[in-house]
């Protein structure tokens, strides 16, 4: 089987009801769809499929994990995907138009004449949207950060640097008034 058609359901064989798949997505998938800096992706979704009469609703739940870098310390390390989304998919005889006029993104409108319908572009998007936003180490049992010591000290050397030019430019135009 192409890897195209593993992410095509073909609905139209399927009795009203849920119907449930599972995905299995590592780095050759997310390469595939172009994204090489977060390869080290492995995540698992599963998807709900409620087919009713003239629509379809779709539950994705993603889990897995993902190495990224710290965004403090740019240590790698390994962050816990998990979310849900759910999309409605409405089967009508003018598609295109309706689509247009849409406004909410977890809705789209195919034809009648539709068998299959293609999860792939979800999957994608909806693991990414699941990596949390933000990157840092964890703490040790102690409450200690686990980034780079090195890395840790460089950067309050720095922000004291800056404190210091920072409060030495405000006063220094109003040092001329003192005299006065």
């Amino acid at each position: 089987m192409g890897t195209k058609r593993m992410y095509e359901i073909a609905f139209v064989g399927l009795k009203p009801g849920e119907h449930e798949f599972e995905y299995e997505l590592k780095g050759l998938f997310f390469k595939e769809k172009g994204l090489e800096e977060e390869s080290k992706i492995n995540a698992n979704v599963k998807l709900t499929l409620d087919k009713n009469k003239g629509f379809m609703l779709l539950k994705f739940v993603t889990s897995g994990n993902a190495e990224v870098l710290c965004d403090r310390c740019g240590n790698g390390i390994t962050v816990q995907l998990w979310d849900e989304f759910n999309v409605v998919v409405k089967l009508i005889a003018n598609p295109d138009e309706m689509n247009e006029q849409e406004t909410d993104p977890d809705v789209l409108y195919i034809s009648l004449s539709e068998s299959h319908i293609d999860v792939s572009d979800w999957l994608y998007e909806f693991v990414l949207l699941s990596i949390p936003t933000q990157h840092v180490c964890a703490n040790d049992e102690n409450g200690e950060s686990l980034c780079n010591k090195e890395v840790l000290q460089k950067l309050n050397e720095m922000r004291s640097k800056n404190e210091e030019h920072q409060a030495n430019s405000i006063w220094k135009g109003l040092e001329k008034f003192k005299e006065n």
